[in-house]
């Protein structure tokens, strides 16, 4: 394999006979005056070339949708890759440009992902699949081939409580044996008596078989059984190993639950593949307390919040003491002396419902109303 791209009897526009080795496997630069051929010897000999060679290797019929270029003024090009050129484009700066969107390479990594992604959970790592009963029967051919195994449903996974209405409901509904915390109990003899502060696996034994060719029928009527009961999940164990499959698109183990993947998953544009903290710029905005609030000394009716001490103050002032009548907080109190979480309500805002009352010194009108604050 060359290690250098070999160019002689470059010839093509203003080039010169120009015979040059380039280094392969490196960023090279090419420069010089404005037309000196910088741009004919990188897109019109170098890429066209390259270009040229690689369609030709495709099919007659894969070429009638592509565009042949013209083959360059050069008397040999040797250990030429098929190559990549990206356009030079002015356009106007968007805080949302990156080098990916600009060039439009980005949209093809989007098909790309979206075509060949797996998605997985971001709690445990697995995998996260959306599987049939057909493809679950031969994946359990697969891993536990002529094993005796348990088709158990997982109604309970790693949760507290004692759950005496379930295991009713499981013997109201058929089911005869129950796995309680890897134990097999027998529903009709006794219910489990379990402690209430400690996390429990609950599942009901769907069946109990071999897992061979010749009990595919039963083990696809098992299989579905378990999906039923489990709303989409079924797990499969033997002595030495265990497995859970999913019907949905989640995770079997942690319920975490991904939609289907699409182009628009990943892109920071769009409201489905943006940052929920940036929304897709990079960059997140926060404000400096201590520019927002330089003496802490003050009180709020002192002024603390310089951004909320000018026109807007009376507004501010009666919006606050409603505040700190909910949270119980007052507007006297120095901020250095405040509590961190009534500090934070101020700053930050709060989801819970305020009644707020404005009375107007200047029109003499008074509003009710009930709103969050956004701080």
């Amino acid at each position: 394999m060359h290690d250098k791209l070999k160019i002689r009897g470059a010839r093509h526009h203003n080039l010169k006979n120009v015979n040059l080795d380039i280094p392969k496997n490196k960023l090279v630069v090419i420069s010089g005056l404005s037309g000196s051929g910088k741009s004919t010897l990188a897109f019109d000999t170098i890429y066209a070339e390259g270009q040229r060679r690689y369609v030709e290797s495709l099919s007659a019929y894969a070429r009638q949708f592509l565009e042949m270029m013209d083959k360059p003024d050069v008397d040999s090009i040797e250990g030429l890759s098929p190559a990549i050129s990206i356009q030079q484009k002015t356009t106007s700066k968007n805080p949302r440009s990156t080098v990916g969107t600009t060039t439009e390479i980005y949209d093809y990594m989007r098909l790309l992902y979206a075509r060949i992604g797996i998605p997985h959970c971001v709690k445990c790592g697995r995998k996260i699949s959306n599987q049939s009963v057909e493809s679950i029967c031969e994946s359990v051919f697969k891993d536990f081939d002529e094993k005796q195994i348990l088709i158990l449903a997982p109604l309970i996974q790693r949760k507290k409580g004692t759950y005496e209405k379930l295991f009713e409901q499981m013997k109201k509904d058929g089911y005869s044996r129950a796995r309680v915390d890897g134990q097999i109990i027998v529903l009709e003899d006794e219910i489990p008596s379990l402690d209430r502060q400690k996390w429990h696996n609950i599942e009901i034994v769907v069946d109990r078989l071999k897992a061979s060719k010749a009990e595919k029928s039963r083990l696809f009527e098992a299989i579905q059984t378990g999906l039923k009961a489990a709303k989409g999940s079924v797990l499969v164990s033997s002595d030495k190993d265990e497995k859970i499959f999913s019907q949905n698109n989640a995770c079997p183990y942690c319920g975490l639950t991904v939609g289907e993947i699409e182009p628009r998953t990943f892109s920071f544009n769009s409201p489905f593949g943006s940052c929920k903290a940036c929304h897709g710029l990079g960059v997140k905005m926060e404000f400096d307390e201590d520019l927002v609030i330089p003496d802490k000394t003050k009180s709020i009716l002192d002024g603390a919040i310089v951004p909320w001490s000018g026109r807007f103050s009376a507004f501010r002032r009666q919006e606050l003491r409603s505040v700190g009548k909910k949270f119980g907080f007052d507007l006297m109190t120095p901020i250095n002396k405040m509590k961190p979480e009534h500090l934070r309500v101020i700053l930050q805002g709060t989801d819970q419902r305020i009644n707020f009352n404005y009375e107007s010194q200047t029109t003499e009108s008074r509003w009710a109303y009930t709103n969050s604050f956004e701080g």
